[in-house]
């Protein structure tokens, strides 16, 4: 199952277990930790915790949740920011991997982590969504699990500052939004305009057909389809000497939802899906268009979802947790899941 970052308040997340950034003595904190204690109910949560005694940095524990929607809280120590240089990586990296544990040994389907330690412990927020990001899709390639990434505040989501000022860069080279809203104000609509190019379009090839050609019936164009998207899938994966399960973990798509891709021929995704999947077969630009036009879709310099996808494509970095980050930082909507 795949990762999916959402803006939301943990408390409120309907899954199987919700993560507590906790302290050492598991005592009732501050921030998301108060908030979670308060939720669930203070009294019983605290005293499953005093039975528990502590946790250590790193590791992770779990307990009852009580009031809140969830089934577990699992509680994990974060490492208190000291420059970098005393293991806080390490220690951030198995308080993911651990809680993820301790989730899937209780038969979970579904957690919901905050940004661990990125509060009053002071860790860089972009580095501890990188390591965040980095943990959970490890643990995604070997195990089944929805994992929610919840920010409550987008000011508590900081993307890093050198791909954010790439990203800007190349959205201010290559958007043509202005373009648009010029059409706009001389009363030309955006499908007015692709009206007349397919007119002209139409036109250019009627005038170019031998007098005496017959066009095909409306009949022997629908017997006569291309390649669907499904069967271009399934062949790039092929082709690319890729399994399926590695394809639509890459893809940070559902197993269900890619099995019903694989058994319906002239199943039509979502572009977003689509997209997703170019990522995970890695294709260049021209194969996406390829695979994108096969469900009706194209790349438009039109479209900031768009001109982000590129971006990345041109870059060679298909890691879709990465593209995701990006694409949650300028409020489009994400890939796969």
């Amino acid at each position: 199952m795949p990762l999916k970052i959402i803006r939301n308040d943990i408390i409120k997340m309907p899954v199987d277990a919700i993560v507590n950034a906790a302290n050492t003595a598991l005592k009732m904190g501050g921030g998301v930790c108060g908030a979670i204690f308060a939720a669930a109910g203070a009294e019983k949560l605290q005293k499953d915790c005093d039975q528990i005694g502590k946790c250590a940095g790193g590791e992770a524990v779990i307990t009852n949740a009580y009031n809140l929607p969830s089934r577990y809280v699992i509680h994990t120590v974060g490492p208190i920011w000291q420059g970098g240089s005393h293991g806080e990586a390490h220690l951030l990296h198995n308080c993911y991997t651990n809680s993820l544990t301790l989730a899937w040994q209780h038969e979970c389907q579904s957690i919901a982590f905050p940004l661990i330690s990125s509060g009053i412990y002071g860790y860089p927020k972009d580095q501890a969504l990188q390591i965040a990001i980095s943990a959970i899709s490890e643990f995604l390639l070997n195990y089944e699990i929805m994992v929610y990434l919840v920010v409550y505040d987008k000011k508590a989501f900081v993307l890093s500052t050198k791909l954010s000022s790439a990203i800007e860069k190349y959205i201010d080279d290559n958007y043509i939004e202005e373009h648009r809203l010029s059409q706009r104000r001389r009363g030309i609509e955006p499908y007015e305009i692709q009206q007349l190019e397919e007119i002209h379009e139409r036109f250019d090839t009627c005038a170019s057909m031998p007098a005496a050609e017959v066009k095909p019936s409306l009949e022997d164009l629908v017997n006569q389809l291309d390649e669907s998207f499904s069967q271009m899938l399934l062949r790039l994966i092929d082709e690319k000497g890729m399994t399926d399960v590695e394809t639509y973990k890459r893809a940070n798509i559902d197993r269900k939802l890619f099995s019903k891709i694989r058994s319906t021929k002239g199943y039509n995704p979502s572009k977003v899906t689509a997209i997703a999947f170019a990522i995970a077969l890695e294709l260049n630009l021209d194969e996406t268009s390829d695979l994108l036009s096969k469900a009706g879709y194209t790349l438009s310099h039109s479209n900031k979802f768009d001109v982000i996808i590129k971006y990345f494509i041109e870059e060679g970095n298909y890691n879709i947790y990465e593209i995701n980050e990006a694409l949650f930082a300028f409020d489009q909507v994400l890939l796969g899941a």
